[in-house]
Protein backbone atom coordinates (compact mmCIF):
# COMPACT_ATOMS: atom_id res chain seq x y z
CA UNK A 1 0.00 0.00 0.00
CA UNK A 2 1.05 3.67 -1.43
CA UNK A 3 0.94 6.47 0.17
CA UNK A 4 1.01 10.24 -0.74
CA UNK A 5 4.22 12.48 -0.32
CA UNK A 6 2.41 14.97 2.13
CA UNK A 7 1.01 11.99 4.64
CA UNK A 8 4.38 10.54 4.71
CA UNK A 9 5.98 13.34 5.84
CA UNK A 10 3.66 13.23 9.14
CA UNK A 11 4.67 10.25 9.32
CA UNK A 12 8.32 11.48 9.28
CA UNK A 13 7.77 14.52 11.52
CA UNK A 14 6.27 11.71 14.39
CA UNK A 15 9.00 9.45 14.27
CA UNK A 16 11.60 12.84 14.69
CA UNK A 17 12.46 12.79 11.27
CA UNK A 18 13.09 16.27 9.93
CA UNK A 19 10.93 17.85 7.24
CA UNK A 20 10.39 21.39 6.41
CA UNK A 21 6.96 23.54 6.92
CA UNK A 22 4.16 22.40 5.09
CA UNK A 23 0.66 22.78 4.23
CA UNK A 24 -1.70 20.65 1.48
CA UNK A 25 -4.20 21.86 0.00
CA UNK A 26 -7.29 21.13 -2.58
CA UNK A 27 -8.37 24.20 -3.80
CA UNK A 28 -6.95 26.58 -5.50
CA UNK A 29 -7.79 28.87 -2.46
CA UNK A 30 -6.36 26.45 0.32
CA UNK A 31 -2.96 26.31 -2.11
CA UNK A 32 -2.87 30.65 -2.06
CA UNK A 33 -3.27 30.38 2.03
CA UNK A 34 -0.95 27.69 2.61
CA UNK A 35 1.63 29.65 0.90
CA UNK A 36 1.40 32.44 3.54
CA UNK A 37 1.41 29.70 5.95
CA UNK A 38 4.56 28.56 5.45
CA UNK A 39 6.37 31.74 5.65
CA UNK A 40 9.66 31.84 3.04
CA UNK A 41 9.63 34.11 0.04
CA UNK A 42 9.84 30.89 -2.03
CA UNK A 43 7.82 27.63 -1.97
CA UNK A 44 7.46 24.72 -3.60
CA UNK A 45 4.08 23.06 -4.78
CA UNK A 46 4.08 19.43 -5.88
CA UNK A 47 1.53 17.54 -7.00
CA UNK A 48 0.58 14.76 -5.19
CA UNK A 49 -0.36 10.88 -6.66
CA UNK A 50 1.48 7.66 -6.58
CA UNK A 51 4.41 8.12 -8.67
CA UNK A 52 7.91 9.56 -9.34
CA UNK A 53 9.16 11.56 -11.65
CA UNK A 54 7.11 14.56 -11.47
CA UNK A 55 9.47 16.96 -11.53
CA UNK A 56 10.11 16.02 -14.88
CA UNK A 57 6.24 15.24 -15.40
CA UNK A 58 3.99 17.23 -17.28
CA UNK A 59 0.70 17.69 -17.35
CA UNK A 60 -1.95 16.22 -20.52
CA UNK A 61 -3.96 19.47 -19.82
CA UNK A 62 -0.80 21.37 -19.70
CA UNK A 63 2.16 20.15 -21.76
CA UNK A 64 4.15 23.46 -20.03
CA UNK A 65 3.54 22.75 -16.16
CA UNK A 66 5.79 20.79 -15.16
CA UNK A 67 4.47 18.74 -11.52
CA UNK A 68 7.08 20.44 -9.16
CA UNK A 69 6.97 24.15 -9.19
CA UNK A 70 8.78 27.34 -7.50
CA UNK A 71 6.37 30.24 -6.46
CA UNK A 72 7.07 33.47 -5.09
CA UNK A 73 3.85 34.80 -4.29
CA UNK A 74 0.13 33.86 -2.91
CA UNK A 75 -1.15 34.72 -6.48
CA UNK A 76 1.30 32.34 -8.08
CA UNK A 77 0.46 29.39 -5.56
CA UNK A 78 -3.26 30.11 -6.82
CA UNK A 79 -2.25 30.05 -10.67
CA UNK A 80 -0.32 27.29 -10.66
CA UNK A 81 -2.15 24.99 -8.11
CA UNK A 82 -5.37 26.04 -10.83
CA UNK A 83 -3.33 24.08 -13.41
CA UNK A 84 -2.55 21.30 -11.76
CA UNK A 85 -5.69 20.59 -9.88
CA UNK A 86 -8.15 18.19 -11.98
CA UNK A 87 -5.43 17.72 -14.45
CA UNK A 88 -3.38 14.99 -15.84
CA UNK A 89 0.17 14.07 -14.65
CA UNK A 90 1.91 12.12 -16.49
CA UNK A 91 5.91 11.13 -15.81
CA UNK A 92 8.05 7.78 -16.72
CA UNK A 93 5.83 5.61 -13.72
CA UNK A 94 2.64 6.56 -14.72
CA UNK A 95 1.95 5.43 -18.34
CA UNK A 96 0.77 7.66 -21.16
CA UNK A 97 -2.73 7.95 -19.69
CA UNK A 98 -1.26 9.81 -16.37
CA UNK A 99 -2.94 10.40 -13.14
CA UNK A 100 -5.19 12.81 -12.41
CA UNK A 101 -3.80 15.71 -9.49
CA UNK A 102 -6.70 16.02 -6.41
CA UNK A 103 -4.43 17.93 -4.05
CA UNK A 104 -1.22 19.66 -3.95
CA UNK A 105 1.61 19.66 -1.13
CA UNK A 106 2.88 23.46 -0.74
CA UNK A 107 6.35 23.41 0.57
CA UNK A 108 8.71 26.05 2.21
CA UNK A 109 12.19 26.80 0.79
CA UNK A 110 15.53 25.94 2.43
CA UNK A 111 19.32 26.92 1.46
CA UNK A 112 20.24 23.59 -0.47
CA UNK A 113 23.84 22.79 -0.18
CA UNK A 114 23.83 19.02 -0.87
CA UNK A 115 21.38 16.25 -2.48
CA UNK A 116 21.67 13.16 -1.08
CA UNK A 117 19.68 10.02 -2.12
CA UNK A 118 18.61 7.70 0.75
CA UNK A 119 16.26 4.57 0.97
CA UNK A 120 15.06 1.61 3.38
CA UNK A 121 14.00 -1.75 1.63
CA UNK A 122 13.63 -5.62 2.96
CA UNK A 123 16.84 -7.67 1.41
CA UNK A 124 15.12 -10.74 1.39
CA UNK A 125 18.65 -12.41 0.62
CA UNK A 126 19.83 -11.48 3.56
CA UNK A 127 16.92 -11.73 5.59
CA UNK A 128 17.15 -8.33 7.25
CA UNK A 129 16.45 -4.63 6.11
CA UNK A 130 19.02 -2.43 4.38
CA UNK A 131 19.62 1.22 4.03
CA UNK A 132 20.95 2.42 0.70
CA UNK A 133 22.77 6.07 0.47
CA UNK A 134 24.14 7.49 -2.25
CA UNK A 135 25.50 11.01 -2.80
CA UNK A 136 23.30 10.96 -6.18
CA UNK A 137 20.40 12.39 -4.80
CA UNK A 138 17.70 14.17 -6.84
CA UNK A 139 18.44 11.96 -9.83
CA UNK A 140 16.96 8.74 -10.80
CA UNK A 141 18.57 6.22 -8.79
CA UNK A 142 17.77 3.33 -10.59
CA UNK A 143 19.16 4.79 -13.49
CA UNK A 144 22.54 5.04 -11.09
CA UNK A 145 22.07 1.38 -9.57
CA UNK A 146 22.53 0.02 -13.35
CA UNK A 147 25.29 2.31 -14.92
CA UNK A 148 27.02 3.15 -11.62
CA UNK A 149 26.16 0.67 -8.73
CA UNK A 150 29.66 1.65 -6.55
CA UNK A 151 27.65 4.88 -6.16
CA UNK A 152 25.68 3.65 -3.64
CA UNK A 153 26.39 2.49 -0.37
CA UNK A 154 24.52 0.05 1.80
CA UNK A 155 24.24 -0.93 5.55
CA UNK A 156 22.28 -4.50 6.72
CA UNK A 157 20.75 -3.61 10.35
CA UNK A 158 19.14 -5.39 12.48
CA UNK A 159 15.64 -4.95 12.84
CA UNK A 160 15.24 -6.02 16.78
CA UNK A 161 18.37 -3.44 17.46
CA UNK A 162 17.88 -0.74 14.71
CA UNK A 163 20.12 1.19 12.84
CA UNK A 164 23.91 1.28 15.05
CA UNK A 165 25.57 4.87 15.23
CA UNK A 166 28.92 3.09 13.62
CA UNK A 167 27.09 2.43 10.92
CA UNK A 168 25.67 5.73 10.50
CA UNK A 169 29.27 7.27 10.77
CA UNK A 170 30.52 4.75 8.48
CA UNK A 171 27.97 6.20 5.94
CA UNK A 172 28.80 9.51 6.91
CA UNK A 173 32.23 9.59 5.52
CA UNK A 174 31.01 7.45 2.32
CA UNK A 175 28.65 10.46 1.61
CA UNK A 176 31.09 13.70 2.72
CA UNK A 177 28.92 14.53 5.58
CA UNK A 178 31.26 15.87 8.14
CA UNK A 179 31.55 18.09 11.46
CA UNK A 180 27.92 18.32 12.89
CA UNK A 181 25.91 17.27 10.64
CA UNK A 182 26.99 13.47 11.57
CA UNK A 183 24.98 13.81 14.92
CA UNK A 184 22.74 15.24 12.75
CA UNK A 185 22.72 12.42 10.25
CA UNK A 186 22.56 9.65 13.02
CA UNK A 187 19.13 11.02 14.44
CA UNK A 188 17.82 11.43 10.96
CA UNK A 189 18.84 8.10 9.27
CA UNK A 190 18.48 6.13 12.79
CA UNK A 191 14.87 7.88 12.89
CA UNK A 192 14.11 6.51 9.85
CA UNK A 193 15.15 2.88 10.19
CA UNK A 194 13.11 3.10 13.53
CA UNK A 195 9.94 3.64 11.58
CA UNK A 196 10.31 1.53 8.74
CA UNK A 197 10.35 -1.51 11.19
CA UNK A 198 7.63 -0.54 13.99
CA UNK A 199 5.16 0.82 10.89
CA UNK A 200 6.00 -2.32 9.23
CA UNK A 201 7.16 -0.65 5.52
CA UNK A 202 8.29 -2.46 2.25
CA UNK A 203 9.53 0.74 1.18
CA UNK A 204 11.27 4.04 2.45
CA UNK A 205 12.63 6.61 -0.11
CA UNK A 206 14.15 10.21 0.41
CA UNK A 207 15.01 11.70 -2.96
CA UNK A 208 16.08 13.99 -2.08
CA UNK A 209 17.39 13.79 1.21
CA UNK A 210 19.33 17.65 1.50
CA UNK A 211 21.98 18.90 3.53
CA UNK A 212 21.53 22.72 4.23
CA UNK A 213 23.98 25.21 4.08
CA UNK A 214 23.46 25.24 7.94
CA UNK A 215 24.38 21.31 8.31
CA UNK A 216 21.18 20.11 8.90
CA UNK A 217 19.24 17.22 7.23
CA UNK A 218 15.84 17.67 6.23
CA UNK A 219 13.81 15.13 3.81
CA UNK A 220 12.61 17.12 0.99
CA UNK A 221 10.55 14.25 -0.79
CA UNK A 222 8.82 10.95 1.07
CA UNK A 223 7.74 7.85 -0.29
CA UNK A 224 6.55 5.27 1.43
CA UNK A 225 5.08 2.08 1.29
CA UNK A 226 2.98 -0.58 3.76
CA UNK A 227 3.38 -4.53 3.59
CA UNK A 228 -0.47 -5.38 3.12
CA UNK A 229 0.38 -8.40 5.34
CA UNK A 230 0.80 -6.10 8.43
CA UNK A 231 -2.59 -4.40 7.52
CA UNK A 232 -4.11 -5.88 10.54
CA UNK A 233 -2.09 -4.42 12.82
CA UNK A 234 -2.26 -0.80 11.52
CA UNK A 235 -5.97 0.45 11.39
CA UNK A 236 -4.72 3.85 10.80
CA UNK A 237 -3.78 2.49 7.00
CA UNK A 238 -7.86 2.70 6.30
CA UNK A 239 -7.69 6.45 6.52
CA UNK A 240 -3.97 6.76 4.34
CA UNK A 241 -5.45 4.72 1.79
CA UNK A 242 -6.26 6.99 -1.52
CA UNK A 243 -8.64 4.65 -3.47
CA UNK A 244 -8.57 7.17 -6.18
CA UNK A 245 -4.97 6.22 -7.02
CA UNK A 246 -5.41 2.45 -7.10
CA UNK A 247 -6.61 0.44 -10.33
CA UNK A 248 -10.22 -0.10 -10.18
CA UNK A 249 -9.85 -3.62 -11.18
CA UNK A 250 -7.43 -4.09 -8.13
CA UNK A 251 -9.76 -2.96 -6.07
CA UNK A 252 -12.41 -5.48 -7.12
CA UNK A 253 -10.48 -8.29 -7.03
CA UNK A 254 -9.41 -7.35 -3.15
CA UNK A 255 -13.23 -6.78 -2.40
CA UNK A 256 -14.12 -10.62 -4.02
CA UNK A 257 -10.97 -12.03 -1.89
CA UNK A 258 -9.13 -12.39 -5.24
CA UNK A 259 -5.50 -11.42 -5.27
CA UNK A 260 -4.86 -9.71 -8.80
CA UNK A 261 -2.31 -7.19 -10.68
CA UNK A 262 -3.04 -5.97 -13.52
CA UNK A 263 -0.19 -6.05 -16.40
CA UNK A 264 0.76 -4.75 -19.26
CA UNK A 265 0.14 -8.16 -21.69
CA UNK A 266 -2.91 -9.47 -23.35
CA UNK A 267 -3.24 -13.21 -21.62
CA UNK A 268 -5.43 -13.08 -18.68
CA UNK A 269 -4.30 -15.73 -16.25
CA UNK A 270 -6.85 -17.39 -13.53
CA UNK A 271 -4.82 -19.35 -11.43
CA UNK A 272 -5.28 -21.11 -7.89
CA UNK A 273 -2.10 -20.35 -5.52
CA UNK A 274 0.80 -17.43 -6.10
CA UNK A 275 3.40 -19.99 -6.87
CA UNK A 276 1.50 -21.61 -9.92
CA UNK A 277 0.48 -18.20 -10.94
CA UNK A 278 3.76 -17.08 -10.79
CA UNK A 279 4.89 -20.16 -12.96
CA UNK A 280 2.33 -19.63 -15.31
CA UNK A 281 3.25 -16.34 -16.38
CA UNK A 282 6.22 -17.67 -16.85
CA UNK A 283 5.78 -20.35 -19.05
CA UNK A 284 3.24 -17.57 -20.91
CA UNK A 285 6.78 -15.53 -21.74
CA UNK A 286 8.71 -18.30 -22.50
CA UNK A 287 6.49 -19.24 -25.34
CA UNK A 288 6.21 -16.06 -26.74
CA UNK A 289 3.12 -14.69 -25.19
CA UNK A 290 2.71 -11.59 -22.38
CA UNK A 291 0.13 -12.19 -19.14
CA UNK A 292 -2.37 -9.00 -19.21
CA UNK A 293 -2.23 -9.83 -15.28
CA UNK A 294 -1.51 -12.24 -12.16
CA UNK A 295 -4.77 -13.64 -10.31
CA UNK A 296 -4.59 -15.66 -7.49
CA UNK A 297 -8.36 -16.86 -6.55
CA UNK A 298 -6.84 -19.13 -3.31
CA UNK A 299 -7.41 -22.45 -2.40
CA UNK A 300 -11.06 -22.14 -1.21
CA UNK A 301 -13.29 -19.91 -4.17
CA UNK A 302 -16.45 -20.60 -5.15
CA UNK A 303 -18.13 -19.87 -8.14
CA UNK A 304 -19.31 -16.16 -7.27
CA UNK A 305 -15.88 -15.53 -6.82
CA UNK A 306 -14.38 -17.50 -10.05
CA UNK A 307 -17.03 -15.78 -12.30
CA UNK A 308 -15.99 -12.44 -11.02
CA UNK A 309 -12.29 -12.71 -11.91
CA UNK A 310 -13.97 -13.90 -15.29
CA UNK A 311 -15.43 -10.71 -15.27
CA UNK A 312 -12.73 -8.70 -14.16
CA UNK A 313 -9.95 -10.18 -16.50
CA UNK A 314 -12.48 -9.61 -19.63
CA UNK A 315 -13.43 -6.50 -18.32
CA UNK A 316 -9.33 -5.48 -19.04
CA UNK A 317 -9.57 -4.34 -23.43
CA UNK A 318 -6.12 -5.79 -24.07
CA UNK A 319 -7.04 -9.08 -23.06
CA UNK A 320 -7.24 -11.48 -25.96
CA UNK A 321 -7.06 -15.14 -24.54
CA UNK A 322 -7.37 -16.57 -21.13
CA UNK A 323 -5.74 -19.29 -19.56
CA UNK A 324 -7.14 -21.46 -16.88
CA UNK A 325 -4.68 -23.38 -15.04
CA UNK A 326 -6.27 -24.94 -11.63
CA UNK A 327 -4.34 -27.52 -9.48
CA UNK A 328 -6.46 -29.21 -7.42
CA UNK A 329 -5.87 -29.58 -4.21
CA UNK A 330 -7.94 -28.02 -1.54
CA UNK A 331 -10.17 -26.57 -4.48
CA UNK A 332 -12.00 -29.83 -6.02
CA UNK A 333 -11.94 -29.35 -10.62
CA UNK A 334 -15.20 -30.22 -10.21
CA UNK A 335 -15.73 -26.98 -8.60
CA UNK A 336 -13.64 -25.13 -11.06
CA UNK A 337 -15.42 -26.31 -14.08
CA UNK A 338 -18.65 -25.97 -12.59
CA UNK A 339 -18.26 -22.55 -12.00
CA UNK A 340 -16.62 -21.73 -15.89
CA UNK A 341 -19.27 -22.91 -17.07
CA UNK A 342 -21.74 -20.74 -14.97
CA UNK A 343 -19.29 -18.05 -15.66
CA UNK A 344 -20.07 -19.02 -19.47
CA UNK A 345 -23.15 -18.15 -19.62
CA UNK A 346 -23.41 -14.94 -16.65
CA UNK A 347 -20.31 -13.29 -18.31
CA UNK A 348 -19.72 -14.81 -21.60
CA UNK A 349 -16.38 -15.44 -23.28
CA UNK A 350 -15.55 -13.28 -26.12
CA UNK A 351 -11.95 -14.29 -26.50
CA UNK A 352 -10.42 -17.98 -27.06
CA UNK A 353 -10.09 -19.97 -23.47
CA UNK A 354 -7.61 -22.26 -22.97
CA UNK A 355 -8.17 -24.44 -19.83
CA UNK A 356 -5.65 -26.70 -17.97
CA UNK A 357 -7.13 -28.75 -14.72
CA UNK A 358 -5.09 -31.07 -12.60
CA UNK A 359 -5.62 -32.56 -9.74
CA UNK A 360 -8.56 -33.65 -7.22
CA UNK A 361 -11.77 -35.10 -8.78
CA UNK A 362 -10.25 -33.98 -12.44
CA UNK A 363 -11.98 -36.69 -14.42
CA UNK A 364 -15.15 -35.57 -13.20
CA UNK A 365 -13.95 -31.91 -14.11
CA UNK A 366 -13.08 -32.38 -17.56
CA UNK A 367 -15.78 -34.33 -18.21
CA UNK A 368 -17.97 -31.45 -16.94
CA UNK A 369 -16.28 -28.96 -19.14
CA UNK A 370 -16.12 -31.48 -21.94
CA UNK A 371 -20.06 -31.87 -22.09
CA UNK A 372 -20.96 -28.36 -21.79
CA UNK A 373 -21.70 -26.00 -24.68
CA UNK A 374 -18.91 -23.74 -23.68
CA UNK A 375 -15.83 -23.38 -26.70
CA UNK A 376 -12.92 -24.33 -24.38
CA UNK A 377 -9.60 -25.54 -25.80
CA UNK A 378 -8.47 -28.13 -23.15
CA UNK A 379 -4.86 -28.44 -22.50
CA UNK A 380 -2.96 -31.51 -20.52
CA UNK A 381 0.16 -29.75 -18.96
CA UNK A 382 1.22 -26.01 -17.91
CA UNK A 383 3.47 -26.09 -21.20
CA UNK A 384 0.87 -27.17 -23.64
CA UNK A 385 -1.57 -24.75 -22.26
CA UNK A 386 1.41 -22.09 -22.61
CA UNK A 387 1.50 -23.34 -25.97
CA UNK A 388 -2.31 -23.14 -26.96
CA UNK A 389 -3.10 -19.95 -25.86
CA UNK A 390 0.19 -18.04 -27.88
CA UNK A 391 -1.37 -19.73 -30.62
CA UNK A 392 -4.50 -19.03 -30.06
CA UNK A 393 -3.82 -15.18 -30.50
CA UNK A 394 -2.64 -15.57 -33.65
CA UNK A 395 -5.43 -17.43 -35.13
Amino acid sequence: MKIHEYQGKQMFSRFGVAVLENRVARTPDEAAQAFKQVGTPVAVIKAQVHAGGRGKGTFVEHPQQRGVQLVRSADEAREVAARMLGSRLVTIQTGPEGKQVNQVLIEAGCNIARELYLGIVLDRAAARPVIMCSQEGGVEIEKVAHETPEKIFKEHFDPAQGLESYQVRKLCQQLGIQGKSVSVADQFMRSLCRMFVEMDCSLVEVNPLVVTGEGALIALDAKITFDDNAAFRHREWVDLRDLTEEDESEIRAANAGLSYVKLNGNIGCLVNGAGLAMSTMDLIKLHGGEPANFLDVGGGANTDQVTEAFRIILADKNVRAVLVNIFGGIMKCTTIAEAIVTAAKHVGFRVPLVVRLEGTEVEAGRAILRNSDVAIIPATDLTDAAQKVVAALAN
